[in-house]
């Protein structure tokens, strides 16, 4: 049984509809732990209160909704400090975690590889140091799902000193994998094979795209390793590289990168970078775009922004807006004119594919 969540999100600069995209992406965080928002409250303010975030006031208002409406969790779309949390938690009476905390708990559920579970790992001690005092009595909770992924399922009385050690450990394992897929890289530039990223916000649609890519001209007995999807945020962390072939029947190694979202942690910016500067070894980056988001334009500013943190502006960029079945109006692609390289698609359509490969090509060796 999916476990009851009340959002709160503060606004102290947004425009209405800024806050509205805020407040519905945190619902779907919150989904993508298999929790169920019964309530998403919001207070405009135009400063923080250092002792609560929100108002007093509107702390016992959270407190008696989450009696009314037996709610298991409160989350809030701002990153709060560990004293406020603990405030909160003591008037409310049940957890209270911030969106970097929930955004750390699902890639802590979704980190498969070693590499990707170290990665989140380190993002958490890291977050979890500065907020030490304050939370070290949250440390004994073992429950499973939303909030539950506590540092402190490994031990109760975690010191500075004992997450400093494990810092430095987990950063040397980080860096003996980075060496080994150094060498892996260097052999895939050595082979001259074209590199392709592709990159894009969460559930943009990139892996559904790499595998109808890596498919393109295999027979149906032909043994593909497809990677995973699901329609959800953060559904893969773990970079995959796969091969596929050109119309021209040239191979190309895809690269396919874990999705942005918007404020995402910045520890977990630093531990996966590693991971993402894969893209700068690419000779082409697919900015795959989910046309039909209400929020596109953000979304594209937030990847670009990405794409600017890892030194790769001056990469060749096709943009392809994706899932145009799912537009309720044509007249949306008309604003993305200006864009030289771009390719609206669907990548459910064999048409829409064959359409991105000669654009593929076209940069590739024009």
């Amino acid at each position: 049984m999916n476990q009851k969540v009340i959002t709160v999100t503060v606004n102290i600069d947004m425009n209405e509809k800024t806050l509205e995209d805020k407040v519905n992406e945190l619902e779907k965080l919150v989904e993508a732990l298999d929790g169920e928002v019964v309530l998403s409250l919001t207070q405009n303010k135009s400063y923080v209160d250092k002792a609560f975030y929100v108002g007093k006031g509107k702390v016992n208002e959270i407190k008696d909704y989450c009696e009314k409406l037996d709610a298991e969790f409160v989350v809030f779309n701002n990153e709060l400090t560990g004293s406020q949390v603990k405030n909160l938690e003591e008037i409310i009476g049940i957890r209270v975690i911030d969106r970097t905390n929930l955004i750390l708990d699902i890639f802590s559920e979704r980190a498969r590889t070693k590499e990707a579970k170290l990665q989140v790992k380190l993002a958490k001690l890291k977050y979890t140091l500065p907020r030490l005092s304050a939370l070290r009595s949250g440390f004994s909770r073992q429950q499973g799902g939303i909030g539950g992924k506590g540092i402190g399922e490994q031990q109760i009385e975690l010191d500075r000193r004992t997450i400093n050690r494990e810092i430095s450990s987990i950063t040397a394992q980080l860096k003996e994998i980075e060496k080994n897929r150094n060498e892996i890289r260097k052999k895939r530039i050595n082979s001259k094979q074209p590199i392709i990223s592709l990159i894009g916000y969460t559930n943009a649609g990139k892996s559904t795209l790499i595998n109808k890519l890596i498919s393109y001209g295999k027979d149906e007995n032909s043994e593909i390793k497809e990677v995973f999807v699901k329609d959800m945020l953060f559904a893969t962390l773990d970079t995959f590289v796969r091969e596929g072939s050109l119309l021209n029947g040239s191979k190309v190694m895809y690269v396919d990168t874990v999705g942005f979202v918007s404020d995402i942690p910045h520890n977990l910016v630093e531990s996966f970078k590693g991971t993402l500067e894969e893209i700068k070894y690419s000779d082409l980056i697919l900015h795959v775009v989910d046309i039909s988001n209400l929020n596109v334009d953000e979304q594209i500013k937030i990847t670009n922004d990405m794409i600017k943190k890892l030194e790769c502006e001056d990469k060749n960029v096709i943009f392809v807006f994706n899932k145009v079945d799912k537009l309720s109006d044509e007249n949306i692609k008309l604003q993305y004119a200006n864009i030289e390289n771009k390719v609206f698609i669907s990548a459910k359509s064999d048409e829409d594919i064959v359409l991105l490969l000669k654009e593929i090509e076209k940069n590739l060796f024009s």
